[in-house]
């Protein structure tokens, strides 16, 4: 069975695994046939992933069809096209009895903490699959990542017309900015690549005076001031995962605004108290995203109110991703989402 392996650092290898086992109780067989290539991957081939350890087969943005079922599964049946909901939960500690699931304690991540669906076929927890019958294989690898846009936007809970900052625009930052929107949210985007803010203007319809290029406008807090009127947006969200744009974005926010990080890094966030005090400011970590947030994200593409369309930029087979890889994780490379087939 064919799969990729990251080895180390550096080195994603092709091997070849056993078949998969037949499914037992409350398990599905499944068969992968897209896989997203998100800013997690691209970290763990750099070195510099958290909670990671190698080697480890990668993939966790899956469109998979259901081949066979266990005992006690009927949520899913043999032909269902799904997504799957990669973060396996205890369902006992304290998060879980609370309904967040996605921040278990004891949580394990398909291509993080175990191993994920770059490969042909597994076994999944049925509860880990949501069908949809109307989405291509390509939609379903993109609703995990639309999710973790969808789950910051609702710890921010927006509301309509307030002005909200997003601070990064790659994948991650972009499906904040696309539920910002849907939030009924003015959205200014701040990023020093211009090529993602020239996406934000031309495929997520910002307009020209909403994206703010770092590099040619290097005091951020000011600008914010000039487009709000001198107040700063009410809800500031980090999704740059980069330490130096983290600790700055404490300045961001108005007073009593809301700052959210969806990004995260390996190392310690430093911030000045007295401002954060001053400002009453309330800080949200985000992370992963609910089974809710599957099914209401499965529904807004079905509809054809979100649009996948545009996020697909790479694509490959699985046999030519290892000499590709590498190049994927070069900025100039212009990847927003690499989709590879199996």
């Amino acid at each position: 069975m064919k799969s990729l392996l990251l080895v180390e650092p550096g080195l994603l290898r092709a091997v070849d695994l056993p078949e998969a086992l037949p499914p037992g109780p409350n398990e599905a067989l499944v068969r992968v046939h897209r896989v997203g290539v998100c800013g997690t991957d691209l970290h763990a081939f750099r070195g510099k992933q958290p909670f990671f350890s190698y080697p480890r087969i990668l993939g966790h943005e899956l469109g998979v069809e259901v081949l066979a079922v266990g005992g006690d599964v009927s949520n899913v049946a043999p032909g269902d096209r799904c997504v799957v909901e990669p973060y396996l939960n205890c369902g006992h500690c304290i998060a879980c009895r609370r309904g967040k699931p996605n921040c278990c304690s004891l949580l394990k991540v398909l291509g993080v903490h175990v191993d994920g669906g770059l490969r042909e076929r597994f076994l999944l927890p049925a509860a880990k699959l949501h069908v949809s019958h109307k989405l291509s294989f390509d939609q379903l690898a993109l609703v995990e990542t639309l999710g973790i846009g969808a789950h910051a936007v609702e710890r921010a809970a927006l509301t309509p017309g307030e002005t909200v900052a997003v601070l990064g625009t790659g994948p991650i930052g972009l499906t904040v900015i696309q539920f910002a929107l849907a939030a009924g949210a003015r959205v200014l985007a701040v990023d020093l690549n211009a090529r993602r803010l020239a996406f934000c203007r031309e495929r997520l319809g910002l307009p020209a005076d909403a994206t703010i290029d770092t590099t040619t406008t290097p005091d951020v807090a000011a600008r914010l001031a000039e487009l709000t009127g001198g107040d700063l947006p009410t809800a500031v969200f980090d999704a740059t995962g980069n330490a130096a744009s983290m600790a700055a974005s404490f300045s961001f926010p108005a007073y009593g605004g809301r700052l959210v990080f969806v990004g995260l890094f390996t190392g310690d966030v430093a911030f000045n108290d007295p401002n954060f005090h001053r400002r009453e400011l309330t800080l949200h970590g985000s992370r992963n995203s609910r089974p809710e947030d599957f099914r209401r994200i499965i529904e807004l593409v079905e509809s054809g109110r979100v649009d996948t369309a545009p996020w697909i930029t790479h694509r490959a087979p699985i046999e030519a991703v290892p000499d590709l890889f590498a190049g994927w994780t070069d900025p100039a490379a212009g990847v927003l989402k690499a989709v590879i087939s199996i």
